[in-house]
């Protein structure tokens, strides 16, 4: 499956970004998709994953962001409100078949095998 994420810019911190990926090649509805972030000098981490079974979200987003899908479309969202300086980063979107037991997971990148160029988030203070 091919990945494009969009969406990302420079907001003030307090404001609201919305990421948007766009899925072609594959079965959307079979992958379940996540976004992952990078900021500089850091390692990329988990942010937020959506599974047969529902969202899950890093504690450090956990309330501010929400994850969602249009299957039709083709299409994963990250709404990112109450945004943060922390949270500035190259954000990507990431997609995988396999399917787990356990939903953690999915929080680790290396369970997923498809991922699209970054889009970066810069939040000022």
């Amino acid at each position: 499956v091919q990945l494009q994420a969009s969406g990302g810019g420079l907001v003030q911190a307090g404001g609201s970004l919305r990421l948007s990926c766009a899925a072609s090649g594959h079965t959307f509805s079979n992958f379940v998709m996540a976004w992952f972030r990078q900021a500089p000098g850091k390692e990329r981490e988990f942010v937020a994953a959506i599974t047969w079974s529902g969202g899950y979200y890093s504690d450090s987003v956990k309330g501010r962001y929400t994850i969602f899908r249009d299957n039709v479309n083709q299409q994963v969202y990250l709404q990112m409100n109450s945004l943060k300086p922390e949270d500035t980063a190259v954000y990507y979107c990431a997609a995988t078949e396999r399917r787990y037991y356990s939903g953690n997971n999915y929080y680790n990148d290396d369970k997923y095998d498809f991922w699209g160029q970054g889009t970066q988030v810069t939040v000022s203070s």
